[in-house]
């Protein structure tokens, strides 16, 4: 049985076939995200103080340092979604939610990247 109208048909619109992969991707990365979020609390209450030097060692240690890059790719990328849906919702005006919805993903991409730089300068040294 089909639902579409047959203007619809005509003039193409419809289902992209993008938003279960998206939908997917949010679910995936949240679930991700919990034992990452209670992990990261955990080790960041079990530090003892706020001594920077304490820091180091936690993020130099290796699975430390691959658990946190995990958490920040994650994240990252779990926000991103999440903006992008927003921002789709939102700006009805096509040209700036293309460009808003660019802008959104190269920031978060920048911020993600610069992330794991740090992360990985900490923990090599």
């Amino acid at each position: 049985m089909n639902y579409r109208s047959p203007l619809a048909k005509v003039i193409g619109l419809g289902s992209a076939k993008e938003g279960s992969a998206h939908w997917w991707w949010q679910r995936l990365t949240a679930i991700a995200l919990l034992p990452l979020t209670l992990w990261f609390t955990y080790s960041i209450a079990s530090l003892s103080g706020p001594c920077l030097e304490d820091v180091y060692v936690w993020i130099a240690s290796p699975l430390s340092s691959t658990l946190l890059i995990a958490f920040i790719v994650a994240l990252f990328y779990h926000t991103q979604l999440g903006v992008q849906v927003v921002l789709e919702d939102y700006i009805h005006h096509e040209g700036l939610k293309i460009f808003s919805i660019l802008a959104a993903k190269a920031l978060s991409l920048f911020l993600a990247i610069l992330s794991v730089i740090s992360i990985l300068q900490v923990a090599l040294g």
